[in-house]
Order: C-alpha cells, then structure tokens, then sequence
C-alpha cells in the first residue's frame, strides 16, 4: 500500500494490538474472523479496490499511499479479525486450563506443562502461516493466501465443536466484570461504614447459593472493600456482597502492578520484530540459491521458540523441579523476569545491529538504495534468538500467573488480561513511534527518527536505543513489584497424599 515505515509500523503494531480483544464465543465470532478475511481477498483480487503497482525504477516515495474508501475497507478487513480471533485467545486458554485437576500430583504437572504446549501450538500454527500461507501469496496472489487463512479458521471451528463433547466445562456463574462493578461500588456507598470487630459478620457465600463459585478466606488488606460485605440492612447485588467477591476483586487489584509493569516490558517486542522485516527487507536475504521473503523472516524467532518450548519443557523444568521443588521450575514471576531481561538485552542487540547495517550502506554508497545491501539477514538472528526466549520465558509465565491467580469464576477473564497486556503494549508502542517522530522532527522539515520510506536516511538505532532504556526501566520497576507480590496458589509440587498446602480453593469450589 506503499506507506512510509512510522506509518506501516504503527498499522502493524495497531493491528497487533487489536488481535488481543476479548470475546466471549469462538462460535459467534469464529464468522466474523473469517468475514475479515474474505474481505482482505476481495480487496486483494479486485484492482479498483488497491493501490497500482509501483513503475520499474521509481522510487517508492512517490508512489500514492492507500487512502479513501479503499483505506477504509482495508481497516475493516483488518479489525474484524481480530473481534473474531479474540474470542478463541479468551475461551481456548481457559477451557484447557479448566481440564486440569490442581490437587492431583500427576495432572498438576501437566497443567505447567499444558501452557508451554499451547504456546507451541500457537507458534507452530504461525510456523505454517509464515512458510506455506506467504508461499501462497508470493506465488498464487495475496487473494488466495486469504481465502486460505479462512478456511483454515473454518477448519479450527470445526475441530473446536468437535471436542464438546469431551471437555470438562465449568459453568459459568455469571460476569466477573459486574461483580468487581458490584464491589467497587458497594464499599464506596458505605465508605462512611466501620468494620465490625467481628469480622464473622461479614456476609458469607453459603453451599446452597449456587453451583460453579469459589468460596474464598478473608485476606487482609484493601480493607476498604471488606466494607461490600457489611449488612447495612439494604439489599441487593450493588448493596451488599459476599466475601468471595471481595476476595475475587482484591485479586484483580493486587494483579494491577504486575500488568501495568508488564505492559511497559512488552513494548519494545512487536516493535523488534516490526522493524526488523523492514530491515531484513534491505539486507541480503539469499540463503544459498535460496531467496528468503521478507515476511518468512518471522520463521526464525519461531522456530528458535519452538526448539526452545520444547528443551524447555522436556528438560530443563524437569532438571529445576527437582532443585526448586515448583512445578514450573521457577516461579511464574522469575520465569517472567527472565523474558523481560533478555528483552533488554535484545532492544540493545537490535540498535548495534542496525548500526552495522547503516555503516555498510554508507561503505557502498547504498544510503538511497532499498535493497540490495550487502549484509546477510542472519545478522538479525541474534536478536530473534533472544525474542524467542521472551516468548517461552515472559508470554507463558504471564499466561499461567493470570489464568493461575484469578479466582475459578475468572479464569477465561485472567487469561484475557494476559492479552490485554500485549493490546495495550503494542497501542503505546504506536504513540511511541509517533512521539520518537514527533520530538526527533526539526523546525526546517528534516524528518524524524522514523520518517520517510527508506530506513538508511532515519535513525532507527536511536529509536531501538530509547527502547532499550525502557525496557531497563521497566524491568526495575517489574522487578519492585513482583518481589513484594505474594502468590495466592502454592506452586510447590503436590506431594501424592498430601493436597493440603496446593488445594485448599480447589477443595472449597461447590
């Protein structure tokens, strides 16, 4: 559509962004996905509806970007993926984590096991997208590389209603969204209230109340919440609330710190790989007589995840749960840690790389060239490398902590906060990119860090620089959080026979 690179990275980081919404059916919004897609291919066959191809020769600037109504179609096909995608990222986690009975030793392990095996199935499905899908496309039109993409969701669909009837489905109990409402605005109406000494007064959720709800201990702190749970003599849900759903909203609050720090840690990782196809795009992408498109350049960090998913789970969990004692090795917040560290280190990575590749464009005198720079694409797989450990290290470990953490009757919305982090990491990477243009742009119409179409005439070494500052600020403010962060749920492993210390919710759940 020939957009300059800070607009195309900020539609890509956009779009990304969008895929983590919520929903709550993959059957209702399965259609939608696909409608998406089906409109991407119309767009993509009718020549009305796209931009002309660029003449031999001329440079890119000058080519027309996409605007109008065909920009508008183009956002429509877009965003209707991922309302529909969003509800399978919600359900699929939550209904596989549900198939697991915590307080037995041998399934308690597969349940850890289950998250990095989801990750694997996400990365293998982008696997399959990225080698056979952009073949397609490459060779038998950006039209039939969606028509594949939905029926491939079709086919998901199908293997999804397939296996109702052998799943355990918890039913649900109503939306945790309007009880922590409820909550919030109960302990406001009787914010003037004084607890009573005995705190047995507080209202109790009782056995005969309902099928499905979690019966949780009263746990101290945000006192100001247990004030719900006072009779005052009024009733009704925005009156007066039971303790489990004070607990169920302390969880969530208490979970804030680690999302917002989260959020900031995951910025600079849609914005890596973003940028790093525009620059393999530039750089010598031929692998013997082979030619490496641009967009297959997403294969490397999946591939390292996959190998590394794999000596993850089978060997290395096991070697650290036999020191550690905790089923996942490390605890969900190390395991998160790790990520975030080698995020660091792969923004940092990413601007020496991206120095190197300016120098030898500036040695050849290739500064207004495109492509064609000698300096193989295999530069950039260090930083992939390190990408990959992010995804099997922090995408799983916020995964398991927020589908873990969250109450019974909250465990599809645990998982959607996990999405919400990379929604919203990825939308403030987009106003980053803005920002970086905005204050990098000077008064005499020079551009910004990030401005035009040809990578060798902006800085992005600077922009992967400022990111590699914020990811180290946010790594310390992750790490100030997570240490004061006390778990709810006992990751040690469960010794057969004695349940008590890992099970005490499971064994309170009507």
């Amino acid at each position: 559509m020939h957009m300059d690179v800070a607009r195309a990275s900020t539609m890509a980081s956009n779009f990304f962004a969008a895929l983590q919404m919520r929903f709550y059916t993959v059957l209702i919004f399965g259609p939608i996905e696909i409608l998406g897609y089906i409109l991407l291919a119309v767009q993509a066959h009718v020549p009305s509806l796209h931009q002309p191809s660029c003449i031999s020769g001329q440079q890119t600037t000058t080519c027309e970007s996409v605007h109008g109504s065909n920009l508008s179609l183009l956002l429509l096909g877009l965003y209707l993926i991922p309302i529909g995608r969003g509800a399978a990222r919600a359900c699929l986690l939550a209904l596989g984590g549900e198939q697991f009975d915590l307080s037995d030793p041998v399934e308690q392990k597969q349940e850890a096991s289950f998250f990095n095996w989801y990750t694997f199935a996400v990365s293998t499905g982008g696997f399959v997208g990225l080698v056979f899908v952009v073949w397609v496309e490459n060779s038998k039109g950006w039209d039939i590389g969606f028509l594949v993409c939905a029926l491939c969701v079709f086919l998901g669909m199908l293997i999804w209603i397939a296996g109702f009837p052998l799943y355990r489905n918890q039913v649900p109990t109503g939306s945790p969204i309007t009880r922590i409402l409820q909550v919030l605005v109960a302990s406001f109406k009787k914010r003037k209230v004084k607890l009573p000494e005995n705190l047995i007064e507080l209202k109790q959720i009782h056995q005969d109340e309902g099928s499905g709800v979690e019966i949780l201990r009263r746990t101290e702190g945000l006192h100001f919440l247990d004030k719900a749970a006072v009779d005052t003599g009024k009733a009704g849900a925005w009156s007066l609330c039971s303790i489990s759903e004070v607990e169920e909203t302390k969880i969530i609050l208490r979970m804030v710190p680690i999302f917002l720090s989260a959020v900031l840690g995951y910025i600079p990782v849609p914005l890596i790989l973003n940028f790093t196809v525009q620059q393999g795009n530039t750089m010598e992408t031929r692998l013997g007589a082979i030619h490496i498109a641009p967009a297959t350049l997403f294969v490397i960090p999946t591939v390292f995840q996959m190998v590394i998913l794999v000596i993850y789970d089978r060997f290395i969990v096991p070697f650290l749960r036999r020191i550690t004692g905790y089923v996942g090795g490390v605890t969900q917040l190390q395991r998160i840690g790790i990520g975030f560290l080698s995020a660091t280190i792969a923004t940092g990575i990413a601007a020496l790389v991206e120095i190197k590749r300016r120098k030898v464009a500036e040695e050849h005198g290739l500064m207004d060239a495109t492509t064609g720079i000698p300096i193989s694409v295999f530069w950039l797989t260090v930083q992939f490398f390190l990408l990959g450990i992010v995804d099997v290290t922090s995408f799983v470990g916020l995964l398991e902590f927020f589908y873990s953490e969250a109450s019974t009757g909250m465990k599809s919305m645990g998982s959607s906060i996990f999405y919400c982090i990379l929604g919203v990491s990825a939308w403030l990477g987009s106003f980053l990119i803005q920002l970086a243009n905005r204050v990098t742009r000077h008064s005499d119409g020079t551009g910004g860090w990030l401005d035009g179409t040809n990578l060798n005439r902006g800085k992005l070494d600077r922009f992967y620089g400022l990111l590699a500052v914020l990811e180290l600020v946010s790594l310390f403010i992750y790490i100030f959080f997570a240490r004061s962060y006390v778990y709810r749920n006992d990751q040690k492993v469960v010794v057969e026979g004695d349940n008590n210390n890992s099970s005490d919710d499971a064994i309170n759940t009507i």
